[in-house]
């Protein structure tokens, strides 16, 4: 794919974008192979885990000034995809890229080093762990240039940091340390080397019971902001999918005779 480059082994795919020349900013060809390389995953029969990660020193700078300042000559176009009129309750072309890795069953792991600013934080936003290391900075910095975050933000941001805080870095445009990114939840943990760590956090993910990691997401991804009460029944509905399973009854077995699981 254009920009982007997919590898499996394991399980364990890895998503790298590939413009380590543009510090990776994003073109209309990322937007694709971002998305399509989503949905291929969905389809991908043994899939265990997702590390998402960028090509040399940086992460990710955003959308690519010149792809958006392609996008100015056909803005009626562009402000009707962005309502969305024809696909109600469905991300738009802006947002599918991002939120396609929310939509994955199992967890994604974001691998993040130097720079990590708009698009390329709203992409990290959509994985389920971001680890990131000592220079990384990030920024929600959509108003440097007068717009607002549009590519699935809200689905994600209210699970890790206080409006008030959201609020400030979105108005400002503020660029944090990973100091800062931890100390408000958008950094799950700082480590020297992101991808290793990814690695080793993926295969300790993959031990467990494919069913236990994928409802776990699924649990905490379906209720974590509902009002008290209403997540009760999606927690029991989900677990009497996964008890008596044999991948349940596996776990138990092997947790009992100390040996490794052999999962099917």
């Amino acid at each position: 794919m254009k920009n982007l480059d997919l590898s499996m082994v394991d399980g364990l795919a890895t998503v790298s974008l590939n413009r380590p020349e543009k510090k990776n900013a994003l073109t209309e060809e990322s937007f694709n192979a971002l998305y399509e390389a989503g949905v291929s995953l969905q389809q991908t029969p043994g899939l265990r885990a997702v590390i998402i990660t960028g090509a040399g020193a940086d992460f990710c700078a955003g959308i690519d000034l010149q792809f958006l300042q392609s996008l100015l000559p056909r803005l009626d176009e562009i402000r009707a995809e962005m309502r969305n009129l024809n696909q109600e309750g469905a991300a738009n072309w802006f947002q599918r890229p991002c939120y396609i890795w929310r939509e994955l069953q199992v967890p994604v792991i974001a691998a993040i080093d130097g720079v990590c600013i708009g698009a390329g934080l709203q992409l990290a936003l959509c994985a389920d762990i971001r680890l990131v290391s000592p220079n990384t900075r990030m920024s929600i910095m959509e108003a440097k240039w007068g717009l607002i975050p549009d590519m699935g933000i809200t689905q994600a941001l209210p699970q890790l940091m206080r409006v008030d805080q959201a609020k400030e870095l979105m108005m400002t445009a503020r660029m944090m340390t990973a100091e800062t990114a931890q100390q408000v939840g958008l950094a799950t943990r700082i480590v020297e080397d992101p991808l290793a760590a990814a690695q080793q956090l993926a295969f300790e993910i993959m031990s467990r019971s494919p069913e236990a990691v994928n409802g776990s997401k699924a649990l905490i991804d379906q209720t974590w902001t509902l009002p008290m009460g209403e997540g009760l029944a999606i927690e029991g509905a989900l677990q009497a999918d996964i008890i008596g399973t044999p991948n349940q009854m596996e776990s138990v077995m092997a947790g009992t005779s100390k040996r490794a699981p052999l999962f099917k």
